[in-house]
């Protein structure tokens, strides 16, 4: 297993790519970072074939949501045509809460199994891996209280963009990897499985309920 300079350049251009045109409404260009056929998206509130995920993201975007995404390092693993990148990430998301104007930041990774397709490298599935998030009120002056049963629903990774995005009327899946436990151990299995030549990109229906 190892990653040539040219795939490695590749591989951090789509990751790059895939965050400037969707944070930019980019969507033509941003359908490109797919596998046109395979592409599957899991995220806090959405998991299904990229095209249903370019789809939500585009009519949230025209109607005022705004999910900001902020890179950070890169690491990828190659083996002939398939690669499993993954990128330290910020997901910023300002909205209301109960009244008052709020910003989450929630840190963490992008894990991407990756194809080489038509000599061109796309995302067959993008997992996020959730680490750590906080919540911070706009306004320094505003006061706002949290109910501590709908925070606890979530994990530790992500309890503040899950309680932010459930007030906002998305449907957030619990259970999604964090930085350690079981899903994520499962994940990094997938993920070897599928530098080994597996059939699918792991299975992105297992772990975690909606």
């Amino acid at each position: 297993m190892s990653t040539s300079r040219e795939d490695g350049l590749a591989l951090r251009e789509l990751v790059d790519n895939w965050v400037l045109w969707r944070d930019a409404g980019d969507w033509e260009r941003f359908a490109t970072a797919w596998d046109p056929i395979d592409g599957w998206m899991t995220a806090t509130w959405f998991q299904g074939p990229a095209t249903e995920f370019i789809a939500a993201s585009r009519s949230g975007f025209e109607s005022g949501v705004r999910i900001l995404h902020f890179l950070g390092g890169h690491t990828s693993d190659v083996v002939d045509d398939r690669a499993i990148a993954q990128t330290k990430m910020t997901i910023d998301q300002r909205a209301e809460v109960d009244g008052v104007e709020v910003d989450v930041v929630c840190a963490g990774r992008f894990y991407d199994f990756c194809a080489r397709v038509d000599n061109e490298w796309k995302i067959v599935r993008r997992q996020p891996i959730y680490e750590k998030d906080r919540l911070d009120v706009v306004d320094p002056a505003a006061r706002l209280e949290l109910d501590p049963e709908l925070l606890g629903r979530f994990p530790a990774g992500y309890r503040h963009l899950g309680y932010l995005q459930t007030k906002a009327g998305f449907t957030v899946r619990t259970g999604l990897p964090g930085l350690t436990g079981y899903v994520v151990e499962r994940l990094y299995e997938e993920g070897e499985k599928w530098l080994a030549g597996s059939a699918t990109a792991g299975d992105p229906h297992a772990g975690g309920a909606s």
